[in-house]
C-alpha cells in the first residue's frame, strides 16, 4: 500500500490527475465548507465521460455518498464513492462561469473567473474543450431541493478534515476544480484550499 499522489490545491485553483484501475482518489476538505467541482472521463476514451442523468437514474437519488457510482452516458461505472465523512454531495448545481456570475449577480462580477474557466484551462492539457464540458459534481456544496422543486445554494454541512474518497473503475481522468465563488455561501465567501491523496488501495487512508 503506497501514496502514488498528494498534492495541496490552492483557493480558486484547477486540478487534473489520472487515476489508475483501482487506485483511490481522496477529496479532503481542509478548512471546512469549500466546494470542490469535479469532471470525470475514461482516460483512454474520453467521450466516455461522466454523465449526471445517468448517475442519478441509476441511483436513483439526487444526492451522492458512499455507494454512489459514477456513471458514464453509457452507464459504464467510471468512480465509485467508497468512502464519505460528509454525508451527501450534490449533482445538479453546476459549474459557476463568468456568464453565470454575472447573471445572477450583475456585472460587477465578470471579471471574476468560475469553475467552467478552470476546467477549460484544465482541460486544455489534455486536448479537451468546451464541447467536452458537461455537468458536474460537486462535492460538499449543499444545493437542497424545496417540495415544490426549487432549489438554493446554501452553507455547506461540511467541516474541516471530512473527506470522499473514490475508486477507479478503470483508468480515469479527473478534472477539478477548487471553486472560486466568492458571491453565495458554497464556500462560506471565502474559498480555501483542498487536499487530493491517490492511494494504490482502499485501505490507505491519508494521515494529517
Amino acid at each position: 500500500m503506497s501514496t502514488v499522489l498528494d498534492q495541496v490545491v490552492a483557493p480558486r485553483a484547477p486540478f487534473s490527475a489520472v487515476v489508475e484501475r483501482g487506485h483511490v482518489l481522496h477529496i479532503i476538505d481542509l478548512q471546512g465548507n469549500q466546494a470542490v467541482d469535479f469532471l470525470v472521463y475514461d482516460a483512454a476514451d474520453t467521450s466516455r465521460r461522466y454523465s449526471a442523468g445517468t448517475t442519478v437514474a441509476g441511483q436513483g437519488n439526487i444526492f451522492l455518498t458512499t455507494g454512489s457510482v459514477l456513471r458514464s452516458h453509457e452507464d459504464d461505472p467510471l468512480m465509485t464513492v467508497v468512502a464519505d465523512t460528509c454525508g451527501r454531495h450534490d449533482t445538479i448545481g453546476g459549474a459557476c462561469s463568468k456568464e453565470s456570475n454575472t447573471l445572477r449577480y450583475g456585472h460587477h462580477t465578470y471579471h471574476q473567473h468560475g469553475c467552467a474557466e478552470n476546467f477549460l484551462i484544465e482541460g486544455s492539457r489534455w486536448g479537451l474543450g468546451k464541447r467536452d464540458l458537461v455537468g458536474n459534481v460537486n462535492w460538499y456544496m449543499n444545493v437542497p431541493v424545496e417540495d415544490d422543486g426549487t432549489l438554493g445554494i446554501v452553507d455547506g454541512i461540511s467541516a474541516p478534515g471530512l473527506r470522499v474518497a473514490l475508486r477507479a473503475e478503470t483508468d480515469v481522468l479527473v478534472l477539478v476544480s477548487n471553486c472560486p465563488q466568492i458571491n453565495n455561501p458554497c464556500n462560506g465567501f471565502k474559498p480555501s484550499e483542498v487536499r487530493m491523496v491517490v492511494t494504490d488501495s482502499e485501505s490507505e487512508v491519508p494521515r494529517g
